[in-house]
């Protein structure tokens, strides 16, 4: 199985971070470190904060319109400066966004407080914020201070991975499912892992009624969950697992490398 930045198995995917270019980097007022400034790492912490229960789309259009709504820049003294409401009219399209506004604001200004209005370095700091969890404090390392210190799970890389029987013994939830997968997994993945299958569980892998037809995964066999369609007498359609429970049992063999192409 070939992990491609380009889409897991045929799906395109945003990113998993929701991360985009609003002209911050070099904005008035950015600390630069490493290449990176601090108003682009703030800019990944927001990003991160916007996307949960969101599809990347969504969470790119917010940041942009975000940072447009707050003067051009998005940094920790814009944010402290903009009222609330022109903030939730910017993020108004993300889920939860009346929580997610006071989590920006309460945020930001923790950050001015107590990290010199950059992004701090470690997860328990991270976490300290408001609306900041483990899985984005990962991914927050990961993007703003090329730091890999862990996988960020979440639903979709917790499902998933179950799903094609990447864990010995199926795991009860995220954090048992990071565990498991950063035991065995090359750590030159573990910042990769993330962005392809969130994208995968946004466009084909679904909770309910994946599109398991048009998976490669599926046709190639590697997916010990896949469905395929069959019509039943009254030619209504039930899906029925496409695999031998031997092969479920034992999960697929595969290997993992990441397609730069």
């Amino acid at each position: 199985m070939t992990l491609a930045r380009g889409g897991a198995a045929g799906a395109g995917w945003g990113g998993g971070t929701g991360c985009v270019d609003c002209g911050i980097v070099g904005g008035r007022g950015a600390t630069e470190i490493g290449g990176v400034s601090g108003n682009s790492r703030f800019a990944t912490l927001i990003s991160l904060m916007l996307s949960s229960q969101t599809k990347d789309e969504v969470t790119d259009a917010a940041v942009a319109k975000l940072c447009t709504a707050v003067g051009g820049s998005l940094s920790v003294d814009a944010v402290i400066a903009a009222d609330e409401a022109t903030i939730s009219e910017a993020i108004s399209k993300v889920g939860f966004w009346r929580r997610k506004t006071q989590y920006i604001k309460q945020a930001a200004q923790q950050l001015r407080d107590n990290f010199e209005s950059d992004v701090p370095k470690t997860v328990d700091e991270l976490c300290s914020l408001p609306g900041v969890e483990p899985k984005m404090a990962f991914l927050a390392l990961q993007v703003a201070w090329k730091l890999n210190l862990g996988i960020g799970v979440d639903v979709h890389v917790h499902r998933i991975t179950n799903r094609l029987g990447w864990h010995r013994r199926p795991t009860k939830n995220p954090e048992e499912t990071r565990l498991n997968l950063q035991s065995w997994l090359p750590k030159e993945l573990h910042g990769e892992i993330n962005h392809m299958l969130v994208g995968f569980g946004q466009t084909v892998c679904f909770p309910v009624g994946p599109k398991c037809d048009s998976c490669t995964l599926s046709s190639a066999r590697l997916c010990p969950s896949a469905q395929a369609k069959k019509s039943t007498k009254h030619g209504s359609q039930d899906s029925v697992s496409t695999n031998s429970p031997a092969e479920s049992e034992s999960g697929p063999k595969i290997e993992i490398e990441v397609d730069n192409a």
